[in-house]
């Protein structure tokens, strides 16, 4: 695992720091396809973080799937999707790289092994 990918669903400015590089969907082109980001991430080592249930599903299909953090909670206002993420997310790293996918809730989060 060598860095996050946020999907073009996220914001592109995050106010937490995670561990890891980040970088956004729109750094790789206007509109790249889920399948592109699928791949990109599979072959750069990345982990998808995104609100598309699409990548949850794709990834009990794909082997080897890349990692994906699914973010299930609704929308949110800016700030408190940031402030969520933020007290969230030195648990969801520690779930990495053990687990392929990340499911967050507003008031859990679920693992889903390799």
């Amino acid at each position: 695992m060598k860095g996050f990918i946020l999907d073009e669903n996220l914001p592109e400015n995050i106010t937490f720091t995670p561990t890891l590089p980040v970088t956004h969907a729109r750094d790789l082109g206007v509109s790249l396809s889920d399948s592109a980001l699928w791949r990109h991430a599979r072959d750069n080592e990345l982990v998808i973080v995104s609100k598309d249930a699409d990548f949850s599903h794709r990834i009990m299909l794909a082997s080897p799937p890349p990692w994906v953090v699914h973010l299930r909670f609704g929308n949110l206002r800016r700030r408190d999707f940031h402030a969520l993420l933020a007290r969230l997310w030195p648990a969801i790293e520690a779930l990495l790289p053990e687990n392929k996918l990340i499911n967050v809730y507003a008031d859990r989060i679920e693992a889903v092994t390799n």
